[in-house]
């Protein structure tokens, strides 16, 4: 949760929990490379939210990367990091940071925690 400078307001906020991808969900390049199991385990990011507010500021970057540090660093292990874009301006945002499609409708995007642990080194 990002609250603002000025006020006791929240400026922004996300919620993590846990997820499963499919194998047959990712795409073939990849899921070649893996386990054969059916399931593997992710972090959803199930919502992520900016008061209008404060948009076009950076927050959601800002809390895009604090939700990733908090999954580099949690105990529980995961192959990716997930969401659910909202829209196709959504989609775009995520995309900028390597998200990649599910299969599917092509708004649950995926990036590995392999990548994300990339842009912490």
């Amino acid at each position: 949760m990002a609250v603002a400078a000025d006020s006791p307001n929240i400026a922004g906020y996300y919620t993590l929990s846990a997820t499963g991808i499919a194998l047959t969900d990712l795409p073939s390049e990849l899921a070649k490379r893996l386990p054969r199991y059916p399931l593997l385990p992710a972090i959803l990011m199930g919502r992520i939210a900016v008061d209008e507010r404060h948009r076009r500021r950076g927050l959601g970057e800002i809390l895009l990367f604090d939700a990733f540090a908090r999954a580099l660093r949690s105990d529980i292990a995961a192959f990716a990091f997930v969401v659910d874009a909202k829209d196709a301006a959504a989609k775009a945002f995520y995309q900028r940071y390597r998200f990649l499609p599910l299969a599917g409708d092509g708004y649950r995007l995926f990036v590995p925690m392999a990548e994300i642990a990339k842009l912490f080194a």
